[in-house]
């Protein structure tokens, strides 16, 4: 038996950090998500090589989504913070996407809740973070 996607998918792509820089694959990173994400099917977020503009050679996980959150630790509202960098941080590994390399991301949102949800909910900025 096959199982179908609802209707549609939105496509958010993250080329640069809130302060206006490119993604990097020295620094960490961070990406907090609602809880109240539009999608009635889930959301995920993969990151993808600069150079190869395909997926990272060699990284452990591509990726997560609300399919994983049975795993990944979750804010007191909610929300999840995905983290993406060369080093998990410490205790949310769980949230972590590894990223050896210069990067880029797209936020994928299946199933979106209307055709006109943008008008009333932003995905953050995706912060540099300091050790």
């Amino acid at each position: 038996m096959k199982k179908y996607l609802g209707g549609g998918t939105f496509y958010l792509n993250g080329l640069r950090d809130s302060e206006g820089n490119q993604f990097n694959g020295k620094d960490n990173y961070k990406l907090n998500v609602p809880a109240d994400t539009p999608a009635k099917d889930f959301w995920s977020v993969i990151v993808y090589s600069t150079k190869t503009k395909g997926f990272v050679v060699g990284a452990e996980r591509l990726g997560l989504s609300s399919r994983n959150t049975d795993t990944m630790q979750d804010n007191e509202d909610g929300s999840y913070d995905i983290y993406f960098g060369p080093d998990p941080p410490e205790g949310l590994e769980s949230n972590w996407i590894p990223t050896n390399e210069d990067f880029f991301l797209l936020f994928r949102l299946y199933g979106p809740e209307s055709k006109d949800f943008y008008k009333t909910w932003m995905l953050g900025d995706v912060e540099k973070i300091t050790k």
